[in-house]
């Protein structure tokens, strides 16, 4: 039995590193494509992005880690809402909420504390994403409204009041950029690399993607998290899961995860609060997560990937005066891919469930997959 279980997660490990492999080579081959549709010559255009993102330590450092940071921990919260079931695609407002409470929270005890004042803030930018991802939990329990469309309305009620805030009760005391004002030094992540704008935040992001890893494979709650995502009705009638409470629980988790990605980057990187602070990291994080086929491990390496594909598009516009819209063209290309394939197996695994009649060893072959 152990072999076979070893040879099944020796495939798997193949699976991913051809699938991210294949996906390296389509978004460096479709960026091409349309460097020459654009009418720029590919070689020298593609240099930039290298240069970037790879080309340097400090490039790798201060770009792609630091862009890979929010992907990171946003990847997370997908991952850990998809592996459940719940489809939340609302890690962008979620990320906005978190960095709206935290920045509230530097500005007002920034610097009163030391490091230690970090604390307060991250733990109010986790809170804040948990806040708006539960307002989705309970419309889906309570009222049955499809989390999809409430996710995604909730998106620009976080933007919005992101935009009251800056103009409003955080606007920066001058009144004339619609902004927070810049957060206290004793308010800010320390670098972790000196000479780098690389900040302890990718520590947490490695932390939270081991300990979502061990949480999902090697506990009691992963057990029912797995469960519920691979057959709710089989979980409940046959493991006796309350799969609303699981789906509840998680739907909190993941958009805490996704708070504290938005947390780090006011304190990590922006100092401040305003509209553009995400250039749509949530909506990328859905790519991280299904191009790590929902592994909390291998999203550490496809949030490099995009992380290092978002810097390389900023150095692309920068070097070879090449706009870094076409950079953004690759990644929703990359997500629509990546979100109709989770779609159809997800259609697929519902229709399965639905035709096959429960068991307590069905329940327990699902959850392990």
């Amino acid at each position: 039995m152990r072999p076979a279980f070893l040879i099944t997660r020796h495939r798997r490990l193949v699976a991913g590193l051809a699938t991210l492999a294949t996906a390296t080579v389509a978004v460096v081959g479709l960026l091409a494509l349309l460097l020459v549709a654009t009418g720029h010559d590919p070689g020298p255009a593609l240099r930039g992005p290298w240069m970037g993102s790879f080309g340097s330590a400090y490039a790798f450092a201060s770009a792609t880690l630091v862009r890979a940071t929010p992907l990171i921990l946003a990847g997370l919260a997908i991952v850990l809402a998809f592996r459940a079931g719940v489809w939340n695609i609302g890690a962008e407002g979620q990320l906005l909420a978190g960095a709206a409470a935290a920045a509230a929270i530097g500005l007002g005890w920034g610097g009163k504390f030391a490091a230690i004042g970090l604390v307060p803030g991250l733990l109010a930018g986790a809170l804040g994403g948990a806040f708006l991802a539960g307002v989705a939990g309970i419309l889906r329990a309570r009222f049955a409204v499809l989390e999809i469309i409430s996710t995604i309305m909730l998106n620009f009620v976080a933007l919005h009041g992101v935009g009251y805030l800056i103009r409003g009760p955080l606007q920066e005391p001058t009144g004339v950029y619609p902004q927070s004002a810049t957060l206290p030094v004793g308010s800010r992540l320390p670098t972790l690399i000196p000479g780098t704008r690389l900040h302890w935040g990718i520590v947490l992001a490695v932390l939270a993607a081991i300990a979502i890893w061990i949480v999902v494979r090697h506990t009691a709650v992963g057990f029912r998290i797995r469960a519920v995502g691979a057959n709710p009705t089989a979980a409940h009638s046959a493991g006796s899961i309350d799969v609303g409470r699981t789906t509840l629980r998680v739907f909190i988790a993941s958009g805490a995860l996704a708070g504290l990605a938005g947390a780090v980057e006011v304190y990590g990187v922006t100092y401040a609060l305003y509209e553009s602070l995400s250039p749509g990291y949530g909506y990328t994080a859905i790519a991280v997560a299904l191009l790590a086929r929902l592994n909390p491990l291998a999203v550490l390496l496809t949030g490099t990937l995009l992380g290092a594909l978002q810097a390389g598009g900023a150095a692309m516009q920068r070097d070879a005066s090449v706009p870094s819209v076409l950079v953004s063209i690759v990644e929703a290309v990359l997500i629509l891919a990546m979100v109709t394939g989770a779609g159809r197996s997800l259609v697929e695994r519902r229709l399965h469930g639905k035709t096959v009649a429960p068991t307590d060893d069905r329940v327990t072959r699902a959850a392990v997959a």
